[in-house]
């Protein structure tokens, strides 16, 4: 989630709709600007007992984040607390109940994506070390209730805890027991903009299936394959889900902002503390109307807070965040970035990809979403077919378009490298939480603490 550090004093009050639309229409850039920037969580345990450290204790969070000021990084403060550091490589910060979260800087090209990631990870577990701590890459705690998690100072995370329980029953444990892989991707126009959107909705639950590596909750199995995924069909329908109108004629920047505007806010923030909004419309503030800061209306950076607090399967800000996969390990890290690259950074690539799912109705759509948490790949697909069907086809695109941009390494290696864990997956039919599943009711003998075993 994004990281705040400064006051909105000086912005610009809002005064027009074009303001609104600004930022997504300013985020067009020339193709030869594209950058790729990837963004990866993951679960933070103590090596002797496996409970998640607090943020105040010997070797917990916030000693974590300040060790990392040997490799660069700068600290960020909130309220004279440590929130995030900053460094040539983005932001590392905490989420809710302490995963630590790499949002890595844009990128040229996945061969710098990776060697981002591969910093990171031997700089967090060079620290680990010594601390006594270890990372996990899965989609969600494995043996964790919520209780048994620490919560952390961030004051936006404070409203949202508190809001999360009168909208959906599983938003918190979408906030405190969750980890993702995103990765956030420039367009050339509106037009470009918004082929893209769609294509990235249609093939996210793709990506989800993919990605699929949380099957344990509290210690067993739970029925699914993606449990992350799950949780957020009953988060807040106000803001998550397929979008259905991104499919409709006429969709675009005004589009967009019309239904930013109908996502009821969280917070303002003002001289570095956070306003508790939760419920509260924008359009009351856009009008001086809102309760928490009456008379008072929005400025640009008030907007672009809001853009941040929506969370559908992609969501637009001045670029476009794909957000349907679970947490995983070193080399999947790497792969999703190479899944949506291939897909839409080359022209012929996104023209093969919308072909495959063009067709689709919103029903089919919808229904694909909601079955791929619990069947992966098996999951039935229009036509008769099955998302493995489909997955070949896909990643085939995919790599044409990684071969089409030729970014080579020093090595004089293409990108599509990038793809075999991904190829894997789909030849073997097998997901990442199948494999896991897989273990437990072998090797592991149903005991889920196994999985501490294969901590990054």
């Amino acid at each position: 989630m994004s990281t705040r550090d400064t006051s909105n004093a000086v912005d610009p009050v809002i005064e027009s709709r074009e303001q609104l639309i600004a930022p997504m229409a300013g985020g067009a850039k020339a193709p030869e600007d594209w950058r790729i920037g990837t963004e990866h969580e993951k679960l933070v345990y103590k090596a002797a007992d496996h409970h998640a450290p607090s943020y105040d204790e010997q070797g917990g969070i916030r000693d974590i984040l300040l060790a990392m000021q040997q490799f660069g990084w700068q600290p960020v403060e909130e309220g004279g607390q440590v929130i995030a550091m900053r460094g040539a490589d983005g932001t590392v910060s905490l989420e809710p109940a302490g995963q630590l979260e790499l949002s890595g800087a844009p990128l040229e090209n996945l061969h710098q994506t990776c060697a981002e990631t591969g910093r990171h990870l031997q700089q967090v577990k060079e620290i680990g070390s010594r601390f006594g701590v270890g990372f996990l890459g899965l989609g969600m705690w494995p043996d964790k209730t919520r209780e048994q998690l620490p919560i952390m100072p961030k004051g936006r995370y404070a409203i949202m805890l508190r809001h999360m329980p009168r909208v959906g029953t599983l938003g918190l444990d979408m906030m405190l027991r969750t980890c993702t892989i995103q990765v956030n991707l420039d367009y050339g126009s509106e037009a470009d903009m918004v082929k893209k959107f769609r294509t990235g909705l249609a093939l996210q639950p793709l990506a989800t299936a993919l990605f699929a590596n949380s099957p344990f909750t509290e210690g067993r199995p739970n029925g699914f394959l993606s449990y992350r995924s799950h949780i957020w069909s009953d988060t807040d329908p106000h803001r998550t889900g397929m979008l259905p109108f991104v499919f409709e004629d006429g969709f675009g920047y005004e589009r967009y902002v019309d239904y930013m505007l109908d996502v009821p806010m969280y917070f303002v923030y003002r001289d570095g503390r956070y306003i508790d909004a939760a419920g509260l419309s924008f359009r009351d503030f856009l009008d001086g109307r809102l309760s928490a800061l009456p008379g008072e209306r929005p400025r640009e950076s008030d907007w672009i807070d809001h853009l941040s607090t929506a969370f559908p399967e992609v969501r637009l800000k001045s670029f476009l965040e794909m957000r349907g996969a679970d947490g995983g390990p070193w080399n999947r890290i790497c792969a999703l970035p190479a899944f949506w690259v291939g897909l839409l950074y080359d022209q012929s690539a996104l023209d093969a990809a919308w072909d495959l799912v063009r067709d689709w109705t919103m029903e089919e759509r919808e229904t694909l979403r909601n079955t791929v948490p619990r069947l992966g790949l098996a999951a039935p697909i229009p036509g008769g077919r099955t998302l493995q069907d489909l997955a070949g086809e896909v990643l085939a695109i995919a790599r044409s378009g990684l071969q089409a941009r030729a970014r080579l390494n020093a090595g004089g290696d293409n990108e599509t490298g990038y793809l075999e864990p991904l190829n894997q997956i789909v030849e073997s039919g097998k997901v990442p939480a199948q494999l896991l599943l897989d273990q437990y009711h072998g090797e592991w003998q149903e005991d889920v603490t196994q999985v501490y075993r294969y901590s990054f």
